[in-house]
């Protein structure tokens, strides 16, 4: 009966002893300024280390780029070197065989 639990409170409230030990087990479930305060200072804390874990991640991130992109330039410098060097003996012995043509054709026209 809701009438009769309302009467029953009622009664309990005007009781010095039971009111206070009503307040004291309300007080335990209510946050104080204290409370909110740690709560905020563990937040903070809790966002300053994620952000040094966030910039420690990145930073490792970029280094680990950094060594791929020049990982990737030195086998491109590498395969363009040899590939210079390939042309460059071409070009050397397509000189060489120029150079002994003529020369082959001047002594020929000579004698």
């Amino acid at each position: 009966d809701k009438e009769a639990l309302k009467e029953l409170a009622e009664e309990l409230v005007q009781t010095p002893d039971v009111r206070l030990a009503l307040i004291n087990a309300v007080l335990r479930d209510v946050a104080t300024k204290g409370d909110i305060e740690k709560l905020r200072q563990s937040t903070a804390e809790d966002f300053e280390k994620l952000r040094r874990e966030f910039k420690e991640e990145l930073t490792t991130t970029e280094h680990r780029i950094k060594e791929e992109i020049k990982s990737y330039v030195e086998v491109k410098f590498d395969a363009l070197n040899r590939r210079v060097d390939d042309l460059y003996k071409v070009t050397v012995s397509a000189l060489f065989g120029i150079l002994l043509t003529l020369a082959t054709l001047i002594i020929t026209r000579v004698f």
